[in-house]
């Protein structure tokens, strides 16, 4: 039987306002569509998994001459109030997931009764080594992802799902790229691997088309 959870991606202030340390164009317009996920999740009794940019000056990703394609400026510091999610998506009783190997994450995801958090230094969400674990615990068939920035951490995130096995449900207008031009092409080429590219209303009226 399908089991449907939500993949929220980075949906913190640094990337989603235009004050923030690494501001994602437009970001803000999907801010509406990320409301609406996140209380349908709620409503529906849908697991949710966020995942969070939780940074040291240190982390390899950061850099004060940054070439925007494997180094960015500093952002989402730990220290930091940018790293918080916003509103939209801010976690009701967050289970914390830390980088760290913690062999407990699978019974402590498995006993948690509000959302997941991944804490991460690096684009991928894979990296933490904990994430599998996430997975293994909540043993989704499918996942619908969604957040910023679109030509970075999502597609580490889809792209790991889809090398996974997972069926994945790409949410298009409740994500948004740091290069505008990459967009389309991304959502093709998922598309081509096997993820199915749908509307926030497609997601609200129940009509993804779930594995079997």
């Amino acid at each position: 039987m399908a089991k449907l959870i939500f993949w929220d991606v980075d949906t913190q202030y640094d990337f989603m306002y235009s004050d923030g340390k690494l501001y994602v164009t437009d970001a803000e317009l999907v801010l509406p569509n990320l409301a609406r996920l996140t209380r349908h999740a709620r409503k529906a009794g849908i697991a949710q998994v966020a995942s969070i940019d939780y940074h040291a000056l240190t982390d390899a990703e950061l850099s004060q001459s940054p070439d925007f394609n494997d180094t960015f400026p500093p952002h989402c510091l730990a220290s930091e109030p940018g790293h918080e999610k916003v509103d939209a998506t801010r976690a009701v009783n967050p289970l914390y997931v830390d980088s760290s190997p913690d062999p407990a994450t699978l019974d402590r995801v498995r006993a948690h009764r509000g959302e997941v958090v991944i804490r991460k230094q690096r684009f991928d969400v894979f990296t933490n080594p904990n994430t599998e674990a996430v997975l293994t615990a909540l043993a989704p068939t499918d996942v619908a992802v969604y957040g910023v920035a679109q030509d970075v951490c999502d597609r580490f995130a889809i792209e790991g799902l889809l090398a996974r096995g997972y069926r994945v449900h790409v949410v298009r207008d409740a994500m948004k790229p740091i290069r505008p031009e990459k967009g389309e092409q991304l959502l093709a080429d998922w598309f081509a691997r096997g993820a199915e590219v749908v509307s926030t209303e497609e997601v609200l009226a129940n009509r993804l088309r779930l594995a079997r």
